[in-house]
């Protein structure tokens, strides 16, 4: 059994790779933490850039007008988007919302936007906990305030709520909502609060099928923080790696003292580990395998540990200058912390982890 990305998909990744590196540049993202306006954070030619490569439609069918790929394509071009911190929610629209509408049987007027209209989305209402998702959101007859809105300038948002038959998931968009901003550590996330109506139009499913779906888009998250994370570590790294080799002190560049060197390794070290099980986690759900949600854990769990401590040598190597807010590291190292603690940190994986161990524990026979 080939484990290994195609040619095909290798493709695909080094052109969004390209692409990512003609549009979404360190100027692009200090641009934007200079300009607060609420718009800001999404850039319509970038975004047309990719939208016009079909990432966004990469997991609807062929028969409806989209690639027919699956997170073995997907998860190598998030972690493209993650070594650019791209400030559009290129992993959420693609990897988390998309495939649950094609779940949830949606029709064509739900992907339509995703085909045609350049739509982002991105998921809200929802926190991971070790025992399962937690909806924050109550539907009571009433305009619903939900928190949580990953990217406020996406067009599209799937949003969970509770009601008395049970969670609800639905397709909201900005338009038909209020929608404020919330200050982030990252500016270019543009988190919100969107203030909407569930009606019978936006509801997508209801009941055990929404439980089932909001599981799903919960790991899907949590995968998709983890390979954006894989690629912070790798640009956090690399940039560390030019700096000291340029930085000199007595007469010689600080990158050839054991200390650095040793510092740099081990989190190279940790981003080596976390990489392949991620790729394991997209493979795992991609093909529907029982111990997808184990994979994805373990996943997220070595991400968000790598990207802490490669933010963390990040910071140290570079001394000083690390700390200033007109350094590129500081755009990498805020992602990090933000995507580190998103859909579950480390600690909290660790948990769901041994609460699934014991769980196949109990019902083993004795």
């Amino acid at each position: 059994m080939r484990f290994s990305f195609t040619e095909e998909q290798l493709v695909l990744r080094d052109t969004v790779t390209a692409v990512l590196a003609d549009w979404c540049t360190p100027g692009d993202l200090h641009e934007l933490y200079a300009n607060d306006a609420p718009d800001a954070g999404r850039s319509h030619p970038r975004w047309n850039a990719l939208f016009n490569l079909g990432i966004t439609a990469l997991h609807i069918p062929e028969v409806d007008g989209g690639l027919g790929l699956d997170d073995r394509e997907l998860i190598a071009i998030s972690e493209a988007a993650g070594r650019v911190a791209l400030p559009e929610p290129l992993s959420e629209t693609a990897g988390v919302v998309v495939p649950i509408l094609v779940a949830s049987g949606a029709g064509h007027h739900a992907l339509e936007p995703f085909l045609d209209g350049g739509g982002a989305a991105t998921l809200g209402g929802v926190t991971f906990t070790p025992s399962g998702p937690r909806i924050a959101s109550v539907a009571d007859g009433h305009r619903v305030r939900t928190s949580g809105i990953t990217q406020a300038t996406a067009s599209h948002h799937l949003l969970a709520v509770s009601s008395a038959s049970g969670p609800e998931l639905h397709l909201a968009v900005t338009a038909d909502g209020d929608l404020t901003r919330t200050t982030s550590l990252d500016r270019t996330r543009r988190l919100g609060t969107l203030t909407w109506t569930p009606t019978d139009a936006t509801r997508l499913a209801t009941g055990p099928l929404a439980a089932t779906l909001l599981d799903q888009a919960v790991n899907r998250a949590a995968l998709y923080s983890a390979a954006e994370l894989l690629g912070l570590c790798d640009a956090m790294i690399t940039l560390t790696a030019v700096y000291v080799s340029e930085r000199k002190q007595f007469g010689v560049p600080v990158g050839s003292f054991q200390a650095v060197k040793h510092h740099l390794a081990g989190a190279r070290v940790k981003l080596e580990f976390a990489r392949p099980a991620v790729y394991a986690a997209a493979w795992s759900l991609a093909t529907e395998h029982p111990s997808a949600t184990h994979d994805i854990s373990l996943a997220k769990s070595l991400a968000s540990d790598a990207a802490d401590e490669a933010a963390r040598v990040s910071l140290q190597c570079h001394g000083a200058i690390g700390y200033t807010f007109e350094h590129d590291l500081h755009l990498l190292m805020k992602r990090a912390w933000a995507l580190s603690a998103a859909w579950g940190d480390a600690r909290s994986h660790r948990a769901r982890l041994l609460n699934l161990l014991q769980a196949e524990r109990s019902v083993l026979p004795s």
